[in-house]
């Protein structure tokens, strides 16, 4: 049976964990999300949103192409080095602490993106409805996660199994009357483990374009 956390109940969801696990050597690849640049090239600069920006690749990659970014993450000590990394690449960007277990939604943008947050399922799905009132009339919401056939795939650093997703899940919670275009995909792709094994991972991406 598949374990559903009602609430926060492990260190994992703290900004201690995160403080100390961004705290060491570089945890990410350091290149922007796949999902990320396939889409936001598509799309002409304006205001985005990275939830969850950790050591802020997809955040940078973004003001490198000429957006408005806004980062945010749980860890002090990730949005610093980001911070500190987009400077010296003479970038500007927002870096703002929140934690996504009772963020609201405030400004509007152009893009809002979330690539792999893995959350219990009620803040998983509490979060994507935020998100989702965060996307300006006109823009462009994107979520990535595992899909549940992505067995092969181990998400790292979790500790509770419901964490896969699908595309269509995200989608439920769009009302289609607010929305030009809802996409729920099931793209594949190669990827490298940390051993330097190939593989195929199977990602949930759902893309959709809020009306004007």
């Amino acid at each position: 049976m598949t374990h559903q956390h009602t609430e926060r109940s492990d260190d994992h969801f703290t900004r201690e964990y995160w403080d100390a696990r961004y705290g060491g050597e570089q945890v990410w690849s350091g290149e922007p999300n796949p999902h990320l640049v396939t889409y936001a090239s598509q799309l002409p600069p304006g205001s985005a949103l990275d939830f969850g920006s950790g050591e802020g690749a997809d955040a940078i990659w973004l003001a490198q192409q000429g957006w408005q970014v806004t980062g945010i993450d749980i860890s002090a000590v990730a949005l610093e080095a980001s911070a500190a990394r987009a400077e010296r690449l003479g970038l500007e960007a927002t870096w703002q602490p929140a934690d996504a277990f009772d963020w609201s939604a405030g400004p509007t943008y152009d893009l809002v993106s979330a690539q792999f947050m893995h959350l219990p399922r009620p803040a998983f799905v509490r979060l994507h409805r935020e998100l989702a009132a965060s996307v300006a009339p006109g823009g462009t919401l994107l979520i990535v996660g595992h899909h549940p056939e992505d067995l092969g795939h181990a998400p790292e650093g979790t500790v509770f199994d419901d964490i896969r997703f699908t595309a269509e899940e995200v989608a439920a919670a769009l009302d289609p009357a607010d929305w030009d275009t809802i996409d729920a995909l099931r793209p594949e792709r190669e990827w490298i483990d940390r051993e330097g094994r190939p593989g195929v991972a199977v990602d949930a991406v759902l893309r959709a374009v809020r009306r004007r």
